[in-house]
């Protein structure tokens, strides 16, 4: 996995939707299946160009598209990056996204799938829900809230990955999660949810610079073990819902 994103074959566009226009970095092969990959409260930082990559990489290829949402705002610390969080136009995201995907269908990607992190995360299942041409999700630790979305109306196929020690309640904590699965029980699409034992908050930010940010939030846990286990449900679930390049 490439872990130097600053040298990492990024292409930025511009994508425009409705009255406005936003960045968005494309990695991957062209004509592959698609899937717009959401960042963390953080911003578009290196660990989110390091799952982009990563992303692009599976299987047979994807092409991977990153929405830049803080419109190019990058938090370097916790209060700057809940700053940016409650500060987000949710309603606009999500606009973004279909925007994104919608992209990547006119520029040769047959079908589209997202995917996201913590804040990211949580906007990919409200894409389930909102954004009609989107053909699968996998979210980690997050979820939306009841404002934004109802996941009991879920139109595409969900995947969701959680740690079982996340303390970020009512977002991504246990509860949280089980009270998701309830919900898509009832949408009708195929869905899965997986609690990873051992494991908190962001436990699949493995590159150094994201441990050591980790650390510093007093998050210590590290499992590799767990990471491919999720990549490989990941890979399992895009696979099965957007097919191979």
């Amino acid at each position: 996995m490439a872990t130097d994103s600053s040298a990492a074959p990024f292409q930025k566009i511009q994508i425009q939707r409705e009255d406005t226009t936003f960045d968005a970095y494309v990695v991957g092969k062209e004509n592959a299946p698609g899937i717009v990959v959401l960042q963390e409260w953080w911003g578009v930082d290196y660990e989110i160009k390091n799952h982009a990559i990563h992303i692009s990489q599976l299987g047979g290829g994807y092409r991977a598209l990153i929405p830049d949402l803080y419109r190019g705002k990058v938090a370097l610390d916790v209060a700057e990056a809940q700053h940016l969080m409650e500060g987000l136009d949710w309603q606009g995201a999500v606009k973004d996204i279909q925007a994104s995907v919608k992209w990547l269908k006119s520029n040769g990607s047959p079908r589209v799938g997202v995917t996201g992190y913590c804040m990211g995360g949580a906007l990919s299942i409200a894409s389930g829900v909102l954004v009609p041409e989107v053909d699968a999700v996998v979210a980690f630790y997050g979820t939306p809230s009841s404002e934004l979305a109802d996941p009991s109306k879920a139109k595409a196929p969900i995947q969701a990955h959680f740690g079982e020690h996340d303390s970020f309640v009512g977002f991504s904590d246990v509860t949280a999660a089980k009270s998701l699965e309830e919900k898509l029980k009832s949408s009708g699409v195929p869905f899965e949810v997986h609690i990873y034992p051992g494991c908190s908050h962001a436990f699949m930010n493995t590159s150094p610079e994201a441990l050591k940010r980790k650390k510093g939030m007093g998050l210590t846990d590290e499992n590799q073990e767990a990471v491919d286990l999720a990549w490989s449900r990941f890979s399992a679930w895009m696979g099965r819902f957007l097919g191979s390049a």
